[in-house]
């Protein structure tokens, strides 16, 4: 055969074949629902040499949605990824009374679960062609032969209608009937759209569930503790700022890193899950608004002695065992211990050597008698530790309960059977305590031991930390604050240096502080300014 021959009908039929199975395996591969509906109607089209096509979809309440439209003649491109809404109604499987309608061909070909081939639906009877007709006389179109095609699961459940229109012939373009080996083509089609179709729908409908299951153990972590109720959505979302922002950076050391669509789920995943652990977490201890607090704050005990102590002078006073200027001195004194403990109490950013050295004073500087008649030391040594507490409201053995978390988190995780495309997960999630230098924890990693991912979700946990406004023991920095905080970490080895150029060049902060931060947090950040800034390549 030479290269001016038209090809064999055995020919073109094993070349649609070979098509048919190549379209098999693209449909296979797409993740997204729209561009593979879409794929699965341009492929019809493309096998059947049709001018146009629907793919409906079933829907719950029984009727058939229009998803896709496509008409090469009239240039029509509805739903999918077009952008175009589809303005026409669904297709009723029933009428009001419950009746199978059987007059709409699409209807028909999902009441009898088969394949209609109408060769003119001008001449057709049977169908109610109508609408079609009336479509023609607007737009001067003619259609003519349908070709609606079923689509199955494998529980035989009946999905979708595929439905095309107009078969032109391949040599002359005239439009002709849709033949006997085009409809085993679409029928074909049909059934691996379907299967492509029910597994992505399958897969969508267990991630969301599994996107569910985590929420729900993360709403369960919020209402443990409302103070830190944003922390679990906050951290998430901005590991994700970061690391499109790395993923985006055409220079620096990190230019050459990016992510797949794939990656940024696995990175969102480890993010939703990053505090997971602490759910195991005492509340007493996450929500420690005071350095005096447990389930309430032992300050109001602590002003009782000092109500015991003020009365018993008073009563020194009254008897003559102490003189009436010795007492005034003594109350002006235990009042003014008092309001010192008081403040004391309230967790700062750091607790001067001369306040500690104070608290320690007072706890013996006064006595009094216990129920039991003893006379003991006014504060008790468990006071005393938690009083002189130098930053926070946590003792060295709370935040160890606090640490705990991240140890718990990476047990919870890496005890999970995870797919390939999310096995770096625990990895990623575990490591936003660790530090570049070593010295974090759990497991004290080093910078070079740590992937990109988790090294973003370190200074979106850090930055976070800093500029939340719903913590119990202190107010949200503003952005210069938090930035400064954050350059000085930069230096002296805590977070990754090249992350915090990119957070600093990209602007990610701002980006986070509109969304996040409020109107008094947002200031002027001069980047100049603050440690460790270093202005972006060329």
């Amino acid at each position: 055969m030479n290269r001016m021959q038209a090809p064999s009908p055995q020919g073109e039929l094993t070349h649609r074949l070979g098509e048919l199975l190549r379209i098999g395996v693209a449909l296979s591969k797409e993740r997204d629902i729209n561009r593979l509906l879409e794929a699965i109607l341009i492929a019809a089209k493309s096998i059947t040499n049709a001018d146009g096509g629907t793919l409906y979809r079933m829907t719950d309440e029984q009727s058939l949605r229009f998803e896709i439209m496509r008409n090469d003649s009239l240039g029509i491109a509805m739903g999918g990824t077009s952008g175009v809404d589809i303005p026409f109604y669904p297709v009723n499987l029933f009428d009001k009374d419950g009746k199978p309608v059987l007059s709409m061909v699409a209807a028909y070909a999902v009441h009898h679960d088969r394949s209609v081939n109408v060769s003119d639906a001008y001449t057709e009877a049977g169908f109610d062609f109508s609408g079609t007709k009336n479509f023609d006389k607007k737009t001067g179109y003619r259609s003519t032969s349908f070709l609606t095609v079923p689509m199955k699961n494998h529980e035989e459940e009946i999905i979708g209608v595929l439905q095309l229109i107009n078969a032109k012939d391949r040599n002359t373009g005239k439009v002709v009937a849709f033949s006997d080996e085009d409809q085993q083509l679409a029928e074909s089609l049909a059934s691996q759209a379907a299967i492509a179709l029910t597994n992505r729908l399958l897969i969508n409908h267990l991630e969301t569930l599994f996107e569910s299951f985590i929420q729900m153990i993360n709403a369960a972590i919020d209402d443990k503790s409302p103070y830190t109720g944003g922390h679990c959505e906050r951290v998430p979302t901005l590991t994700m700022m970061l690391a499109d922002a790395v993923n985006n950076c055409k220079s620096g050391p990190l230019s050459n890193f990016s992510m797949s669509d794939r990656d940024r789920y696995e990175l969102k995943i480890a993010g939703l899950l990053h505090d997971c652990g602490k759910v195991t977490t005492p509340v007493h201890v996450v929500d420690k608004a005071t350095k005096l607090q447990t389930i309430y704050d032992r300050i109001d005990l602590v002003d009782t002695r000092f109500e015991i102590v003020r009365r018993d002078a008073q009563i020194a006073m009254l008897t003559g065992a102490a003189s009436e200027s010795v007492t005034r001195s003594l109350l002006k004194d235990i009042e003014d211990d008092r309001e010192f403990l008081r403040r004391a109490n309230i967790g700062g950013e750091t607790m001067s050597d001369e306040d500690i050295a104070r608290v320690r004073a007072i706890s013996t500087r006064y006595r009094w008698c216990e129920a039991g008649g003893k006379t003991v030391d006014f504060l008790t040594v468990e006071e005393v530790d938690n009083l002189t507490i130098r930053a926070g409201t946590l003792t060295a053995a709370e935040r160890q309960i606090i640490n705990h978390h991240i140890e718990v988190t990476i047990q919870m995780l890496e005890s999970l059977p995870w797919p390939k495309h999310l096995r770096h997960v625990p990895e990623y999630a575990g490591g936003h305590h660790e530090r570049m230098d070593g010295k974090g924890y759990p497991r004290g990693l080093k910078r070079e031991q740590m992937s990109v991912q988790a090294r973003c979700m370190g200074i979106a946990d850090i930055f976070e930390a800093l500029t939340a406004k719903d913590r119990p023991y202190k107010k949200g920095k503003t952005l210069t604050e938090s930035l400064t905080i954050l350059g000085k970490f930069k230096l002296n080895g805590h977070i990754d240096p090249d992350l915090f150029d990119v957070f600093m060049w990209e602007k990610v902060y701002e980006k986070y502080a509109k969304e996040f931060l409020g109107p008094e947090q947002i200031d002027d950040v001069d980047p100049s300014k603050i440690p460790g800034y270093a202005p972006p390549p060329g």
